[in-house]
């Protein structure tokens, strides 16, 4: 049987934790500061991850996860992390799970609550710019620019990230297919597809089924895969694969997608690049294909 997580007036274990760090947050140290910010933005990783794996992800040395875990009360790192692996054993993965896992912010008042989102969010965006997901940054934009053909695929929340990345290359690069659902042939491009096309992917948890079944029958083509996911023990990825690995810590009922944007918007920049003379042909032609057929809006003041 299935323990209740929740019941009136009770708190919640994982915020509980985070309720735990936030407490003692501005009283720790540079290293322990940093080292508990990432545990509280990445509550799975804790669970799943080695001491020293989550140090290096965070920056710090292994010895500061086990100062933060004992600043917190516990005896080492180990009782930390059992505790995260107990807590998310009972939370389940859809909706209803994600928002019993939602961050506890201390705020009293709605313009309160959306000053913390707006800085939680910013933090977020901000830890994207670190060593590793720079360098896979850049053998992505060098895997996609010399793909044959790069297919797009993400449904539900993630479908805006996978359709955004989509169309911002597809005003220059002709290569981009999207695989939607329209008549419900949204995979079959897929048949055609083979080794020298990559597969640009976009899900997080809960992952949606036809998604990791559409990437793998891509990966068995042989296809390169790009993907835009929240672990590196997704189901999205596979040995040889790249992941871009990106926080979706929310204080929402629904994971954030801001990180997964950003990190499409600027992967779909550097295969254009803006500066290059193909690019700056296909730019002009659009602009006078869409005058003609009087797109936008303009002011006559």
């Amino acid at each position: 049987m299935t323990r209740q997580i929740w019941h009136s007036g009770a708190i919640m274990p994982m915020q509980r934790i985070q309720s735990r760090i936030a407490s003692r947050l501005s009283s720790l140290p540079g290293q322990l500061r940093r080292a508990a910010q990432w545990v509280v933005d990445n509550p799975r990783d804790v669970a799943l991850l080695s001491m020293r794996e989550q140090a290096r992800r965070a920056g710090v040395q292994p010895a500061s996860m086990t100062r933060l875990a004992q600043a917190l009360g516990y005896e080492g790192f180990d009782e930390l992390r059992a505790q995260h692996a107990d807590i998310l054993r009972d939370i389940g993965d859809g909706l209803s799970g994600q928002a019993q896992r939602r961050l506890k912010l201390d705020a009293s008042t709605a313009a309160g609550t959306a000053d913390a989102m707006i800085a939680h969010t910013a933090a977020q965006v901000s830890g994207l710019a670190n060593a590793d997901l720079l360098a896979a940054l850049e053998g992505a934009a060098h895997q996609l620019s010399k793909s044959a053909r790069i297919f797009c695929l993400g449904q539900r929340s993630s479908h805006a990230v996978a359709w955004h990345f989509y169309y911002v290359l597809s005003l220059v690069d002709d290569r981009m297919r999207l695989l939607d659902m329209t008549g419900g042939t949204g995979f079959d491009p897929l048949l055609r597809a083979g080794g020298n096309d990559a597969l640009f992917v976009c899900c997080v948890k809960p992952y949606t089924r036809a998604v990791v079944d559409a990437t793998e029958q891509a990966r068995a083509r042989g296809l390169r895969i790009i993907a835009v996911t929240d672990s590196p023990f997704s189901p999205l990825v596979g040995a040889g694969d790249i992941a871009l690995v990106v926080p979706t810590a929310s204080s929402s009922f629904l994971h954030a997608m801001t990180p997964a944007f950003v990190l499409a918007d600027t992967l779909a920049a550097l295969v254009a690049c803006g500066d290059d003379a193909a690019t700056l042909d296909h730019l002009d032609g659009l602009d006078r294909h869409l005058a003609t057929l009087n797109t936008f809006f303009h002011d006559p003041n």
